[in-house]
């Protein structure tokens, strides 16, 4: 009995640990930081609701795609367009390596969204933008969030 307790409890802490999350109005402060709030014609809501639906706030997540290629990070940058992973061919149009899109900085992140959203198609590049942020009220996402 006391062996399953144990292994319950080291399952539980592996996932507490397990992924690298930011809390969403820490994430907000960033972003407002950066300079994203409006940027692009995008506000704060959408990349908090972006960076939800694409990551659920995991600064480190890496997900394979059916076609070889890897989305890295909060925002979910694909590797076959945004960044160089080393393992496939990469336009690398953010002139980055992808594992920098994994730093707890968000820096390198921001810079490629940036990127990104100033490119044709702007926030729907993003499928998951598209299909559960875009048109939708969005500003509960800033609620309790203060940013002095």
């Amino acid at each position: 009995m006391m062996r399953v307790l144990f292994i319950c409890m080291a399952s539980c802490l592996l996932v507490v640990n397990g992924g690298n999350t930011i809390n969403r109005c820490a994430l907000a402060k960033i972003l407002h930081e950066e300079d994203l709030d409006g940027f692009e014609g995008y506000s704060l809501p959408d990349w908090l609701c972006l960076a939800f639906v694409e990551s659920n706030f995991n600064i480190s997540k890496v997900n394979e795609n059916v076609d070889g290629s890897f989305d890295y990070g909060i925002f979910q940058i694909n590797s076959h367009y945004w960044c160089n992973d080393y393992q496939s061919h990469s336009e690398n149009f953010c002139h980055t390596d992808c594992q920098e899109l994994l730093n707890p900085n968000l820096l390198s992140s921001i810079h490629c969204a940036k990127k990104i959203v100033s490119g044709s198609g702007g926030m729907k590049n993003w499928v998951e933008w598209r299909l559960h942020c875009s048109g939708r009220p969005l500003s509960y996402w800033m609620t309790g969030c203060h940013l002095e």
